[in-house]
């Protein structure tokens, strides 16, 4: 008999996708504050850019129930652990309710180094990739 067929070790070879080799990660929100732009403030300092998309995910205990789900831009950094998002929150969104339930409200970017405008009129500045977005930072 033949010894059997040897390879390489898939797990050694293909790493596995960890959280800490993205960058920048989810955040978990410790405040809201409405308004024509709404400010967005995180229990950590982010790693958020201008112009990064980002997605707001609001469970129903903490309020701003009609912010859940919604995507906006990054237009300005405050401070360390603050995002200010063109989402307009100014009517008909209630308060931010800051509750130490399970599950707790996040804010997390959009898309990968490997998505966005695709620029479709010949050439011109737009990019291909988000400002911001995802981006590998593994060790290999």
């Amino acid at each position: 008999m033949g010894s059997p067929i040897s390879g390489p070790i898939a797990y050694l070879n293909n790493v596995p996708i960890n959280p800490q080799w993205y960058s920048p990660r989810q955040q978990f929100i410790s405040n809201i504050t409405l308004g024509l732009t709404t400010t967005v403030t995180t229990t950590t300092d982010t790693q958020f850019v201008i112009g990064q998309t980002c997605r707001l995910l609001i469970p129903p205990q903490c309020g701003c129930r009609q912010l859940n789900e919604i995507q906006g831009n990054v237009i300005s950094i405050p401070n360390s652990n603050q995002v200010i998002l063109n989402i307009d929150s100014s009517m008909n969104v209630n308060a931010f309710i800051s509750s130490p339930g399970n599950t707790q409200p996040q804010i997390i970017p959009i898309g990968d180094i490997n998505q966005g405008a695709i620029n479709p009129s010949g050439n011109s500045q737009t990019g291909t990739f988000i400002p911001g977005s995802f981006i590998d930072i593994s060790p290999d």
